[in-house]
């Protein structure tokens, strides 16, 4: 069983910053892609950025720029630092981690508001 645990989330002005973080843990024996999606409200789950074991990213066009995905491969953690936030930006944030060559596994998500 894996697990995988967010934090970081919470209500932010336009313009602001957040840090999410993501730490998995449980029984595997390696972890390779993780990442962020993220599901505003009523609206499907897209992919904000992954980061693979090894240290490339990818990000979607709307987060370019703005937001910077890393690891610690040590700590079993991902984070997504998220800045020059927009009212669009507002969604619950899900981290994944791609385990033991196999299944992809998400998180129960963190609530990111950007409200004046």
């Amino acid at each position: 069983q894996v697990q995988l645990v967010e934090s970081g989330g919470g209500l932010v002005q336009p313009g602001g910053s957040l840090r999410l973080s993501c730490v998995a843990s449980g029984r595997f024996f390696s972890i390779g892609t993780m990442g962020w999606y993220r599901q505003p409200l009523g609206k499907q789950r897209d992919l904000v950025a992954v980061i693979s074991s090894g240290g490339g990213t990818n990000y979607a066009d709307s987060v370019k720029g703005r937001f910077t995905i890393s690891r610690d491969n040590a700590k079993n953690t991902v984070y997504l630092q998220m800045t020059s936030l927009k009212p669009e930006d507002t969604a619950v944030y899900y981290c994944c981690a791609d385990v033991d060559y196999g299944r992809r596994y998400f998180g129960q998500g963190t609530q990111v508001t950007v409200s004046s």
